[in-house]
């Protein structure tokens, strides 16, 4: 964005791994990906190729399912040794610090506090995304086993914009004061027990300005608050951002990029000495496994390359994949560590990584 282009450049290595760890969630987003599967529950006893792309008895959706080739239902993860030998395969065949639970909706796994001090006790980092739906109850114990970090999904700050984006089973403004309430309890949760806390905020265009500068008034001075780009809005989305950048006065100081990977921020310093993020996509593929793929083109691959995905199949094995866009390209994790995908993922990430280090400064598109 403008004003970025002389800052100071931190350049982090991407050494995480997004695990899913249950597929269910209180919520039904109309723009929710669910990591690339199917909604289980609307599609058991069916077979691949038959899963539905659209909202089911559960009201939820997985954005991407009709065209990205998923060929399994996620099973829920259990904090047993097949999980554990999971990730110490996976950390053997890449460069790996940091385990983040994903779903779903994470806190609604009846074993999260099982699960986190598993992935501590491995010495990895542990992380999870969450919409805040029962994080009041579990969070303390999480904490106690080694969580170190939870990224809050913020849909509103009122039932009625939370309700707006819910597919209609769920567009209940009633409901939606309860799933607010208990955002509100998460964050007072996590902050009491020492966990490290973010608002993550989608800013799709500039009809949603408003209600992305009340998050930050609500949320800016206990946690992090981090703008996203929305995925399927491109320039509309960024250009919202810096409406909101412009609006509140603030400064540019750091420019962040996770070599390896997607993900780039800027982080900025408001007039009262908040800090406040803006998230965005760099234009990065991997350079074998991207280069003939369909959606290779930036009306189609809205998410680049983000990064290695943990799942577990229903009644199967534990699955890696590389591309939410691309389930067709998830494959066993036995046959991932010794597959040329596994050793481009981890040359990428090194080459990136050696690239952007020498260079200074992260490339400028997207911005």
């Amino acid at each position: 964005m403008h004003g970025e282009e002389r800052l100071p450049v931190e350049v982090r290595p991407d050494r995480t791994v997004r695990v899913k760890i249950i597929d269910a969630c209180g919520l039904a987003c109309t723009f929710c990906h669910n990591e690339g599967t199917p909604v289980t529950a609307d599609n058991l006893g069916r077979q691949a190729g038959e899963y539905t792309g659209t909202p089911g008895r559960s009201g939820r959706v997985s954005l991407y399912l009709r065209t990205n080739g998923a060929a399994f239902l996620p099973a829920r993860v259990e904090p047993d040794p097949d999980f554990a030998l999971a990730l110490a395969a996976v950390r053997g065949s890449i460069d790996t610090g940091e385990v983040h639970f994903t779903g779903g909706e994470p806190t609604l796994h009846p074993k999260l506090p099982e699960l986190v001090s598993l992935a501590h006790r491995l010495g990895l980092t542990v992380g999870l995304t969450s919409n805040g739906e029962n994080g009041a109850a579990v969070l303390k114990e999480c904490a106690e086993a080694g969580l170190d970090r939870v990224n809050l999904s913020v849909f509103g700050t009122t039932a009625d914009e939370l309700a707006a984006v819910q597919s209609p089973r769920y567009a209940s403004v009633r409901l939606a004061e309860r799933k607010l309430r208990a955002l509100h309890d998460t964050v007072e949760a996590a902050l009491l027990s020492g966990v490290k806390v973010s608002a993550n905020i989608v800013v799709p265009d500039q009809t949603h300005v408003p209600r992305v500068l009340r998050i930050i008034e609500e949320h800016g001075r206990d946690v992090a608050v981090r703008m996203l780009v929305s995925l399927g809005d491109g320039g509309t989305s960024l250009h919202a951002m810096r409406q909101v950048l412009n609006h509140l006065g603030a400064v540019p100081e750091r420019h962040i990029v996770t070599a390896g990977a997607s993900d780039q921020r800027t982080r900025y310093r408001l007039p009262d000495g908040r800090t406040l993020y803006a998230k965005s996509i760099r234009p990065v593929r991997l350079p074998d496994t991207c280069a003939d793929c369909r959606f290779n083109n930036a009306r189609d691959c809205q998410e680049g390359y983000y990064g290695v995905r943990l799942y577990r199949e229903q009644d199967g094995p534990f699955m890696v994949g590389v591309c939410i866009r691309r389930m067709d390209l998830c494959v066993p994790l036995g046959q991932f560590v010794m597959s040329r995908i596994c050793h481009e993922v981890q040359t990428f990430r090194d080459d990136e990584y050696a690239r952007l280090t020498a260079l200074g400064r992260p490339p400028t598109a997207d911005r």
